[in-house]
């Protein structure tokens, strides 16, 4: 009697297994910035990105140049000068430094122009990517896949596992 109730627990507790794994989840990751350095197109793109950057670094070092030039000049000249010859000098050099700066953000800023061209290069490339991911994923029956290298989170997620529509219903 003893060993029946064993093997009844035995095959309760194995059928109860097969029920829990087959409601389980398939989770994987990958590693995203490897996978854009395996791509031939991604690696053109950031070099032309990375030669753009150091010319505009270099224009604008030019530019500093040219201030730090003309600041000296100024401060050389300073006791040799009128109030208004020294007031419209200090006007030049601010004027000219705010120039600099300013081509300094449309180039480096967050909506500058290095920014554009890395969308109009990259973008593509990156979505390539992420199709590819997803694709896979609904292919080998995987219900989220991870970026193992970056801030991104999720990839890929089955909507079925999207319960924010329960929590706002639940709010109301």
């Amino acid at each position: 009697m003893a060993s029946s109730l064993i093997k009844m627990m035995a095959t309760a507790a194995i059928l109860f297994a097969g029920l829990v794994s087959a409601h389980a989840q398939r989770i994987a990751y990958v590693d995203v910035n490897k996978i854009l350095e395996s791509v031939p197109e991604y690696a053109t793109a950031q070099s032309e990105l990375d030669g753009l950057a150091a010319r505009w670094r270099q224009d604008i070092a030019q530019e500093y140049d040219k201030i730090k030039g003309m600041y000296n000049r100024y401060q050389a000249e300073q006791v040799l000068l009128s109030d208004e010859a020294r007031k419209q000098r200090e006007d030049e050099i601010m004027a000219m430094e705010k120039e600099v700066r300013d081509m300094q953000r449309v180039k480096f800023g967050p909506d500058g122009s290095l920014f554009q061209r890395r969308q109009e290069l990259v973008k593509p490339i990156q979505d390539r990517i992420y199709a590819a991911i997803e694709r896979y994923a609904q292919e080998k029956g995987f219900d989220f896949i991870f970026d193992k290298g970056g801030a991104a989170g999720i990839i890929f997620s089955n909507p079925t596992y999207d319960k924010t529509e329960d929590i706002i219903r639940t709010l109301k």
